[in-house]
């Protein structure tokens, strides 16, 4: 089958398409055919060669797919042949087919099409566990989202909104803001201009911070809590040492949690699975959340793809097309 291959780490120049041998579902597994698969930061630091699959999955890029279920392992039940899908992976979409745990497989939601669908999966798995399931936010809670016009930015925007939440954003660019505004962002700061810790702290401190740069902003994200709050890191971008002020959280009561989705066990995956299909889907049925999606092109453009997405220039997710 037909898949991208990564000759190497580094640049661009080490991913192709190629041939490789067509993966056998498991128990509990099915086979799906591959419609679309999406760009994730992931991706681009695994090609880099810094990021490993878990142990015994697919080391080929890719952690979601949309689709068409074409074979059923043993053990599998609720699912049948010909069902268009999307799919949580830890590997594996960058492909013309792939393995998926049956708990890990969703339905495309209602008014989205079968590519659009391949931009929901991880980022709506990631924000509803973390933003909801682990921080907890609550309607009319302040949320402060970093980096809001990216891939995960949008959906946790959108999600924030539709469940009454307050909105404040970071974004580097007035059209990134802008985007985050038409998405529902309440408040909207350019880091490169203005103080995210000011702005939260005249507005009282946000309830919950969601953070994908780790240590670069770790001090100044726990001095922009309230009380309560709880500061969820889900990336690295900024580095993974810093100093702790333990004494700012304990006057504030605060929480830091730091959490992955790739390395979690298949039935916790499902779990967050499930629960984004009963608490998401309904949202995206309704028009109150949509898959972002900046650009969509043929898996033979991988390198250019992964290019757009480390230029930063883009809003939402890019997709790739089989």
């Amino acid at each position: 089958m037909r898949a991208v291959i990564a000759s190497g780490n580094g640049g661009f120049s080490v991913l192709s398409v190629g041939e490789v041998p067509e993966p056998t579902p498991g128990p509990g597994e099915v086979l799906v055919e591959v419609v679309a698969t999406a760009i994730n930061r992931a991706d681009v630091i695994q090609r880099q060669g810094h990021y490993a699959p878990p142990p015994g999955e697919s080391e080929i890029l890719g952690l979601e797919c949309s689709g068409v279920v074409v074979a059923l392992g043993p053990e599998v039940s609720g699912v049948t042949v010909g069902d268009e899908v999307c799919a949580l992976l830890a590997g594996g979409g960058y492909a013309a087919r792939v393995v998926v745990p049956v708990g890990q497989l969703m339905p495309v939601p209602p008014g989205v099409s079968l590519v659009e669908a391949a931009a929901l999966p991880e980022v709506a798995c990631t924000v509803w566990s973390n933003v909801f399931m682990v921080a907890g936010l609550q309607p009319r809670e302040k949320i402060l989202i970093h980096g809001g016009a990216g891939w995960i930015g949008t959906m946790a925007i959108q999600l924030a909104t539709a469940l009454s939440a307050r909105v404040f954003v970071t974004a580097g660019s007035a059209e990134k803001l802008a985007a985050c505004a038409d998405l529902g962002a309440d408040v909207t700061i350019n880091y490169r201009e203005e103080d995210f810790v000011e702005v939260l702290t005249d507005a009282g401190g946000a309830d919950v911070v969601l953070d994908n740069m780790g240590a670069k902003y770790l001090a100044r994200n726990v001095e922009a809590l309230a009380t309560s709050g709880r500061l969820v890191i889900i990336g690295m971008q900024g580095g993974t040492k810093a100093e702790l002020d333990i004494g700012a959280l304990l006057r504030k009561r605060a929480a830091v949690i730091a959490t992955a989705l790739r390395s979690r066990p298949r039935d916790e995956k499902a779990a967050i699975c499930a629960e984004v299909v009963e608490h998401v889907w309904p949202l995206v049925a309704d028009g109150l959340v949509r898959p972002i999606v900046h650009a969509t092109m043929p898996i033979d453009e991988v390198a250019t793809a992964h290019q757009l997405m480390e230029d930063s220039g883009h809003i939402g997710k890019i997709v790739l097309t089989l």
